[in-house]
């Protein structure tokens, strides 16, 4: 029996199984170990930009940052706002649908602070383009962009992340917080789906 390393202790087939549904994955393409290796990275980068700043508002865009958002507040070490705004361009599928429609926007004030807003992929970068459009006419401070994922197919990005998780192959991927129509979210890795899953 093959067993995949994946940060929860060693997890057997059976257990991952049991964690999809019986649903296959192709590969797991970052281990739980990985991941939080390189979020508490992220936290001692975002610490050490915003030193000697006093005001620090982390927008979490919904709902696939939620994980990522919660393990990286908590690896800066200074105080934080925390806020959400939600969106969705994917609908049930798994292919961005180019319209993003924007759901809900943060109740915390905006105007002069600095803001970063945390996202979990950067695919086609739709999503992305109109969070900054909305944002920027709210007249922040600053504007960055933390994104666990990305996979550099973007063409006409309004602006660039400044910080990066990992560079991400072009699978469809699931697990800490990603999804295809809300399965797999809960997974405590990153995955490729297999083709027949991704429906």
């Amino acid at each position: 029996m093959v067993e995949l390393a994946v940060g929860l202790g060693t997890l057997a087939p059976a257990h991952i199984a049991a964690l999809t549904g019986g649903r296959s994955i192709e590969r797991i393409v970052y281990s739980a170990e990985e991941i939080a290796a390189r979020v508490r990275s992220l936290g001692d980068e975002i610490t050490r930009a915003y030193e000697g700043e006093d005001d620090l508002l982390v927008l979490g865009l919904l709902k696939g940052s939620f994980i990522f958002l919660s393990d990286l507040v908590r690896c800066i070490s200074r105080p934080v706002q925390v806020d959400f705004l939600v969106a969705s361009s994917y609908g049930a599928g798994t292919t961005s649908s180019g319209q993003v429609e924007l759901l809900y926007q943060p109740a915390a004030p905006l105007t002069g602070r600095n803001v970063i807003l945390v996202e979990d992929i950067v695919d086609s970068g739709n999503t992305l383009n109109r969070m900054m459009e909305a944002l920027d006419a709210h007249g922040l401070k600053s504007l960055e962009i933390c994104a666990l994922l990305h996979k550099h197919i973007a063409s006409d990005l309004a602006r660039e992340a400044r910080w990066v998780g990992f560079d991400a192959p072009r699978d469809f991927l699931v697990g800490y917080g990603l999804d295809p129509a809300e399965d797999f979210r809960h997974l405590p890795f990153i995955a490729s789906l297999s083709e027949q899953d991704q429906g």
